[in-house]
C-alpha cells in the first residue's frame, strides 16, 4: 500500500506552493480579492495535484526507462491508484471552485481541468506542449479573477503564461540535457516577463513590484545562466526547479502591482519556503 510520502512525491506536493499566487494575482488585478479567494486558491491546488498525478500515470512507461525512481515505476504507487487520485482531485477541485465562486468560477475551472488533462495525456510531448501548459497557468490566474472583472487580469494571466512557456521548454531537456541556445532563449523570455511584472516606481509602494520582479529574475535567471554555461541534465533540472519555486516572487510582483502590496509580499514568501521543501521532495 502506498504511503502518504509516496503520494506526496507523486503529486510533487511542495510545488503546489507555486499555485495559490496565480489565483491571488488574478483576483487582485480583477478587483475580486475577498473571502472567496482562499477557496479558489484551494481549488487551484487540488487541480494542480491532479495534473501531477495524471502526468505520472500518463508517463509511467517512459518513466520506467528514464526515471525508474518515480513512485509508479518503482512500484510504490500503482497506476490504478495514481489514476484514481488524479480523477478524484480533479472532481474535488472543480467542485470546490463551483461551491466557492459559483457559475463564473466553474466556467473557468472546467476548461482548466480539461486543459490539464489534455496536456498530460495528449499534448505534453508535442510541439503544442508548452503553449498548452501556459494555457493552464493563464486559466489559473483567470480563476481568481472570476468574481470581478476578468479582462483586467488578462495582462497578469499572459505574464504567468509566458513564464510557464520557459519552464516547460526547459523541462523537456531534464533527462538528456540541453544545448546552449535553449537556456539563452528562455533567459531572454524571463527578462521580458520580469519587465512586464515590474512598474516604474513613482511612489514608495510602487517600488515593491520592481523589487519582487527583480528577485524573481535573479533567482530563475541565474539558474538559466548556469545552464547556458553547462547545459547538463542536472543543471537543467535545477533551472526547472528554480522556475517552479521562484514563481511566487513573480506572482507577488503582479499582486503588488495591482495595489495589494502586503499580500504580494505574503505570496512571494512562498518562494523560499518552496525551495526548502524541494530539498525533500523534488518539484520536477
Amino acid at each position: 500500500m502506498s504511503t502518504l510520502g509516496d503520494l506526496a512525491e507523486l503529486v510533487r506536493a511542495p510545488a503546489a506552493l507555486s499555485v495559490p499566487g496565480d489565483v491571488v494575482a488574478g483576483a487582485a488585478a480583477a478587483g475580486a480579492l475577498g473571502p472567496r479567494t482562499a477557496g479558489l486558491a484551494g481549488a487551484s491546488v487540488l487541480l494542480y495535484w491532479a495534473g501531477m498525478a495524471a502526468n505520472d500515470w500518463a508517463d509511467r512507461r517512459l518513466d520506467a526507462v528514464e526515471r525508474p525512481e518515480r513512485p509508479i515505476p518503482s512500484g510504490r504507487v500503482s497506476p490504478a491508484t495514481a489514476l484514481a487520485l488524479a480523477a478524484g482531485l480533479t472532481a474535488a477541485g472543480v467542485g470546490l471552485a463551483a461551491v466557492t465562486g459559483g457559475r463564473r468560477a466553474a466556467a473557468v475551472a472546467i476548461p482548466l481541468a480539461a486543459t490539464i488533462w489534455g496536456y498530460d495525456v495528449a499534448a505534453k510531448n508535442t510541439a503544442a506542449g508548452p503553449a498548452v501548459m501556459a494555457a493552464c497557468r493563464g486559466l489559473d490566474v483567470l480563476l481568481g479573477a472570476a468574481g470581478g472583472r476578468p479582462v483586467r487580469a488578462l495582462p497578469a494571466a499572459l505574464t504567468v503564461a509566458a513564464h510557464t512557456v520557459t519552464v516547460t521548454a526547459l523541462s523537456r531537456r531534464e533527462v538528456a540535457g540541453a544545448d546552449t541556445a535553449l537556456p539563452l532563449r528562455t533567459l531572454a523570455g524571463t527578462a521580458l516577463v520580469a519587465l512586464a511584472a515590474a512598474r516604474r516606481p513613482t511612489t514608495p509602494t510602487a517600488v515593491l513590484p520592481v523589487a519582487l520582479a527583480g528577485w524573481y529574475a535573479a533567482r530563475y535567471g541565474g539558474a538559466q545562466a548556469r545552464v547556458a554555461a553547462d547545459p547538463s541534465a542536472g543543471r537543467v533540472r535545477a533551472a526547472v526547479g528554480a522556475g517552479i519555486t521562484g514563481l511566487p516572487a513573480l506572482q507577488g510582483a503582479l499582486t503588488a502591482r495591482a495595489g495589494a502590496g502586503l499580500l504580494g509580499l505574503a505570496v512571494a514568501a512562498a518562494a523560499p519556503l518552496g525551495r526548502r521543501l524541494a530539498r525533500r521532495i523534488s518539484p520536477t
